[in-house]
């Protein structure tokens, strides 16, 4: 089992709630993000940022939002939705989605095209729905 660095996080935690960054988002955003040392199969952030590429899926507030963390690793089944981003394959985590706060945010990597966002969009509605092609992209 991998080394944890769970007192890593927390002191990093603390920083990023103390600081109170408040950068502006919009959906189908890709940022870099600080989603944190998890516990079992939950995704981990990666170096000594505990940071990931994340889609801003869904604006909540202009405090917080859902978001997917995003992967270069292959991944297939109904988990993942493949894409190619600024000329890489990446997956987005579909079961790894989760509501995280602006301030976790260090750097906009860009914006996915509208068709892919629709597209990863569609798959998570799908996911959770646990039903196949409810809505189909056009």
């Amino acid at each position: 089992m991998n080394e944890k660095n769970f007192d890593g996080w927390m002191d990093l935690k603390e920083e990023l709630h103390s600081e109170a960054r408040m950068p502006r988002i919009s959906e189908g955003e890709i940022w870099w993000c600080a989603i944190g040392e998890n516990v079992g199969v939950e995704i981990n952030g990666k170096s000594n940022a505990f940071s990931r590429p994340v889609l801003v899926l869904k604006k909540f507030s202009k405090q917080g939002f859902l978001c997917i963390p995003l992967t270069s690793q292959k991944h297939e089944g109904d988990w993942y939705a493949k894409f190619i981003f600024q000329g890489k394959e990446q997956h987005a985590a579909l079961c790894q989605s989760r509501t995280i706060s602006v301030s976790r945010l260090y750097k906009k990597l860009g914006d996915l095209p509208e068709s892919d966002y629709d597209d990863i969009l569609c798959k998570y509605i799908n996911l959770i729905l646990k039903k196949k092609k409810i809505y189909p992209r056009s």
